[in-house]
């Protein structure tokens, strides 16, 4: 490791553990101390840092309140710094985070509705794409069907939950009279497809086989493999009525044999 990026770690080590007074005694002084100038970036940075969570996931802010809100999020940055210069992909292990976060523990729902939040980032911001060649497929033989491998969207992303996390969003909206306090959370849990159409990011509720299905195909399974799962968790389950309907709405877009 050459000295300059050794400097350069040693840097960012210490901007984001301020309690490490090592590195600061290595900075000249000129009207500021080391230690200072260091508490100027480590405050800038946390403050940056937290600001894109809050962005990220204005519903958790509005379930657990700024000061809590704040508390998590400065643990987060401490264990999980960002590695990107894009703002865009900071907060990604947030669920995770809240998962493991003890003071967080009694608000079960949380980090299920955290990976809702991050859903919707990542399917708001996702690259447009090439939508499915139909007739490609129509060329495809009938006996390589079981064989066919699908991608999915982009702009899309899977989320199971045993509780209604749709339900606790839509009720933290603006505008929204309640708050999770007024959603039961035993009414049942979620499964849902965030996928971005005509500009509009959109929540659809899945069956359980509906959901097999596409999570099978998401995993890189082949077509054969996902109608298993799918009907093995709901024997009545039409494969035909499904993918149709997610090749017309445009949550398959590619495919392989």
């Amino acid at each position: 490791m050459n000295a300059l990026h050794k400097l350069q770690l040693d840097f960012v080590s210490a901007v984001f553990d301020d309690a490490d007074k090592a590195f600061s005694q290595t900075i000249k002084a000129d009207g500021l101390t080391g230690a200072r100038r260091l508490q100027v970036y480590h405050n800038n940075i946390f403050i940056s840092l937290t600001a894109a969570l809050e962005a990220v996931y204005p519903v958790i802010y509005r379930l657990v309140g700024d000061e809590f809100f704040r508390y998590m999020a400065g643990e987060y940055i401490h264990q999980y710094p960002s590695r990107s210069g894009d703002l865009h992909d900071f907060g990604d292990k947030f669920a995770t985070f809240i998962d493991d976060f003890e003071a967080a523990s009694t608000l079960v729902y949380l980090s299920d509705v955290a990976r809702l939040e991050w859903a919707y980032h990542v399917v708001f911001h996702a690259a447009e794409c090439v939508y499915l060649d139909v007739t490609g497929l129509h060329q495809v033989r009938e006996e390589q069907y079981p064989d066919l491998v699908f991608s999915l969207n982009p702009a899309s992303q899977l989320l199971a939950s045993p509780y209604p996390v749709l339900a606790i969003w839509q009720a933290n909206q603006d505008g929204a009279t309640n708050t999770d306090s007024g959603v039961d959370l035993d009414s049942g849990g979620s499964r849902l497809l965030v996928i971005r159409r005509n500009r509009q990011v959109e929540f659809e509720s899945l069956s359980h086989g509906e959901y097999e299905f596409l999570d099978a195909l998401a995993h890189g399974k082949n077509f054969s493999v996902a109608c298993e799962s799918a009907l093995q968790a709901e024997p009545e389950f039409s494969i035909d009525h499904c993918f149709q309907k997610h090749v017309q709405t445009k949550t398959l877009i590619d495919f392989s044999v």
